[in-house]
Formats: structure tokens, C-alpha cells, sequence
């Protein structure tokens, strides 16, 4: 099973604490759609005929796509990829593109799961992260989702952002439980280099996240879901029972996924690849020199070792030793249970069966705790 995400690199205005690749300007968008839909046939070879599990319409802002203009890349995919035993089929939007009439659209596309960027449904919140909606259209959306039938709809959260107290970050929370919704992503607000946020906090314009802060409204996340019945199944996302997102579960997981656009990452278990994240740039190479714009890094045994540590204990599943001795070794395996003695001692892990997997307190800290297990 593989998965395959195409990254649409547009947005209406620019968040000021996103690093991702995009652009707020619409001019090429025509020709990179057709770049996008020639990199699908000439990737079709690239997961070697596995069968295709989920697709990810990801950005940048995807929702600033018709139904049309979805259709039509669907069509190329059908096409390129004809095995397929599709369980997922997942499109990120902005609450201020959901309205009714582009929902009705929505149900004649494949589409059959939503991502929707809420971040705050505190407008202060909203304005200080350059947001394009607004409180009230945060939950409009979800609901008019569900009106028209979307009811597969996770939400993005924001937490640590210097505008929100305590209080109101478990508003958040309540507000997101009484929507049912069945899945929540959440993520600390970090600050990226040469984002217009870190522009702004070195000015002065802005306060910075407070790291104590952050962490305190990560626990009350944590507590407030698994209370309400979510699983914490991997660091910044929480579901109920049987409804974690399948594309970036196989991530995580280890599967093999083709990334489609500007700036997007291919993963086989054996290399590494990305295409140039420069829209003009790839737009010509794609459809002038029909040749995809892409760097490339063969994974070694240590980048394959240290990769599983890091995305295995972000999840509820943790670090699989079984697993870990048939593709590593047993000398490898030993050395990094020996590694976590000390994290075991100190609550932060703790061995469940064949399985290595943080406790509460170690969640707080993992991808330090990874980096100190890598070979």
C-alpha cells in the first residue's frame, strides 16, 4: 500500500508563522496545474505498481481549487495509477473557501475526508497569525461540512501563541469537542527563521511564545482529549477510536508515498527526493523539458535506523522491537534498549510488550528524546 500528496502552492494571504512553500499570487497558477498533472504520468512508475491507499491534496491552500480543476487531476491519477483500493481521499481547506455551494461541488469529487485549518475560534488569535477567517467562519465550516454530508473532518489547532491565556486555550478545545468532529491536529506555534513572524519578534513588534506556556497547554491537550475519549496516537494528533488519518499514519508507518508539486517529498524506503520548491522553475522544466525538477538522497543504514526511531515514538505504537531486529539487527536493537534505560527511569518511557513508546512526560520531549537514540 503506498500513498500519493500533491502540494498545491497557493494561499489568499500568508500566515505569518507558515515556512511552507506557497505563493499569494494566482498568475502561474493555470500552467502549474498542467506541470502537476504531466508530473503525474511521468511518475507513474515511481511506487513500482504497489497499490494506492490514500491521496492527500495538500499546500499551500488546496480548497482555492474547484471542483473542476480537482476532477481533472483526479482523472490523470485514475489513469497513471490504475491500482488502487482507495480508503482515503483527503483535501485541506481554509473555512473561509467552504460555503455551501463549493461543498455541494465537493460531493461529485472523490473527496472524502477534510483537513480544515481552523487554528483559533478566538479572532485575536486569528489576526495575530494572519489568518483570512474569522471565529465565526471557523465554525460555520465545520458545520456546514457536515450539513452537506463531509462528516469525515479533522481540525487543525494552534496552541502557545502569546494572544491566548490558559482559559481560553480549553475554550478552544470545548468548542472543538462540541462541533463532533473525530479528529483534531494540534500544533505548538514555532517560529520559524524568515518567517514575517520571526521578523516581528525581532523588531519587536510582537511577543515570542513562551516555552513554559506552550508546554502547559500541551499537557491540558493531551488531558482535555483523551478525557473526551480522543487517542493520542501520535504526538500532534488526537482521534476517536478508529478514525486516525490514514495517509499520515502511513507515514509514519513506513510506507512508501510520491509526492506531487513544488517542493514535494518522495519517500521509498530506499531514497529520499523533493522537487524545487520555485513554481516558475518548475513549471518549466515540467512542461518545456518535460524532466522533473528533483534532488535526491540514497538513504544509508543510519539515516534508515534514525528515521524509524524519530517517527515511531511519535506515536502511540512506539518503537517496534521485533521490527527493529529484522531490519537492523540484534546488536542494533540491544544498543538502543540499553539507550533508553535512562529515559525509562526517568517516567519518560516505558516498554509495553515488544514496544518502546513514551509516557505523557516523554511526549513533551520527543525529538530530543529521538535524537539521543540515533546511531
Amino acid at each position: 500500500m503506498a500513498g500519493i500528496y500533491l502540494h498545491i502552492p497557493f494561499c489568499k494571504q500568508a500566515c505569518n508563522y507558515c515556512n511552507f512553500h506557497f505563493s499569494t499570487s494566482l498568475r502561474l497558477k493555470n500552467e502549474l496545474l498542467e506541470a502537476l498533472k504531466a508530473e503525474i504520468v511521468l511518475q507513474k512508475h515511481y511506487l513500482d505498481g504497489q497499490t494506492i491507499e490514500t491521496v492527500y491534496f495538500g499546500g499551500g491552500t488546496p480548497s482555492l481549487l474547484s471542483s473542476e480543476e480537482i476532477m481533472e487531476i483526479w482523472d490523470v491519477i485514475e489513469s497513471s495509477f490504475p491500482n488502487q483500493d482507495l480508503k482515503e481521499i483527503t483535501l485541506e481547506a481554509n473555512p473561509d473557501d467552504l460555503n455551501k455551494d463549493y461543498l455541494k461541488a465537493l460531493k461529485y469529487t472523490p473527496i472524502n475526508r477534510l483537513s480544515i485549518g481552523i487554528q483559533s475560534f478566538h479572532d485575536k488569535d486569528l489576526q495575530y497569525m494572519n489568518r483570512a477567517h474569522n471565529a465565526g467562519e471557523a465554525e460555520y465550516a465545520v458545520k456546514a461540512a457536515q450539513d452537506a454530508g463531509l462528516d469525515n473532518i479533522s481540525i487543525d489547532l494552534i496552541y502557545g501563541t502569546p494572544t491566548m491565556t490558559d482559559k481560553e486555550w480549553l475554550q478552544n478545545i470545548q468548542t472543538a469537542l462540541g462541533l463532533n468532529v473525530t479528529h483534531i491536529s494540534s500544533y505548538a506555534l514555532t517560529v520559524e527563521p524568515k518567517t514575517a513572524l520571526a521578523h516581528a519578534i525581532e523588531k519587536g513588534k510582537t511577543k515570542e511564545p513562551d516555552n513554559s506556556q506552550t508546554a502547559y497547554q500541551f499537557e491540558q491537550l493531551m488531558q482535555s482529549l483523551t478525557t473526551a475519549g480522543f487517542e493520542h496516537y501520535e504526538i500532534s494528533n488526537f482521534a476517536l477510536p478508529g478514525k486516525y488519518a490514514i495517509h499520515n499514519t502511513n507515514y509514519w508507518k513506513g510506507k512508501h508515498y510520491l509526492g506531487l508539486g513544488p517542493s514535494a517529498h518522495s519517500y521509498n524506503n530506499k531514497s529520499r527526493q523533493w522537487n524545487v520548491a520555485n513554481n516558475a522553475a518548475y513549471i518549466k522544466s515540467i512542461l518545456a523539458e518535460r524532466k522533473i525538477p528533483f534532488e535526491i538522497e540514497q538513504l544509508s543504514f543510519e539515516n534508515r535506523f534514525n528515521e524509524y526511531v524519530m517517527i515511531s515514538l511519535r506515536t502511540m505504537w512506539g518503537a517496534d522491537l521485533n521490527y527493529m531486529t529484522s531490519h537492523f539487527g540484534t546488536d542494533v536493537t540491544e544498543e538502543f534498549l540499553n539507550n533508553c534505560k535512562e529515559f525509562i527511569e526517568e517516567g519518560k518511557m516505558e516498554i509495553k510488550g515488544q514496544n518502546v513508546v513514551l509516557t505523557p512526560k516523554g511526549k513533551l520531549l520527543a525529538d530530543g528524546i529521538a535524537s539521543e537514540l540515533f546511531i
